[in-house]
């Protein structure tokens, strides 16, 4: 990638190399809710190894991290009975942006201004890389998924619906 196309660094991509991880850069142009098929599409690549962060809460309006695939839908029932909640449902994105520091549509799950739990469906972590958002709109990052259990403490779930 040229120098040009570089983006300036972000949390995310701080915290990434304040941790040693490796990651590739990829740039695309944000569409207003274009989502995660939007990026995969433009790119080139399955919508199934792009991985969207998901900011949702509980009953209680304790605030979580869902990482799921691009091209799946979090079953809120499923998910709130695994993590031994009574419901979950996304937060509104001025919420969400406040939990996360990040715009929605930009938002990583690396270097968030709260911390908070991280949930990733299971199958996301059998794939060799993803593609995550690096903390801006219209920009992911490549990683090996294994990297959101080891540096975030993501527990596996299932709760993939299929789009």
């Amino acid at each position: 990638m040229a120098k040009k196309d570089r983006v300036s660094e972000t949390p995310a991509t701080a915290f990434l190399k304040a941790h040693g991880v490796e990651f590739t850069e990829h740039l695309y142009e944000y569409v207003e809710h274009g989502g995660a098929q939007h990026s995969a599409e433009v790119l080139g690549c399955d919508p199934f190894m792009v991985v969207k962060t998901l900011v949702m809460e509980d009953e209680k309006a304790r605030p979580l991290v869902v990482l799921m695939h691009g091209n799946r839908t979090v079953s809120t029932k499923n998910l709130a009975r695994q993590i031994g909640a009574k419901s979950v449902q996304p937060c509104k994105p001025e919420v969400a942006n406040r939990h996360s520091g990040y715009l929605v549509g930009g938002t990583s799950p690396f270097g968030t201004r709260r911390s908070m739990p991280v949930h990733i469906e299971e199958t996301i972590l059998a794939l060799p890389r993803i593609l995550i958002n690096g903390g801006r709109r219209g920009y992911l990052v490549g990683i090996d998924p294994k990297v959101c259990v080891d540096l975030l403490g993501a527990k596996p779930v299932h709760c993939a619906l299929e789009e």
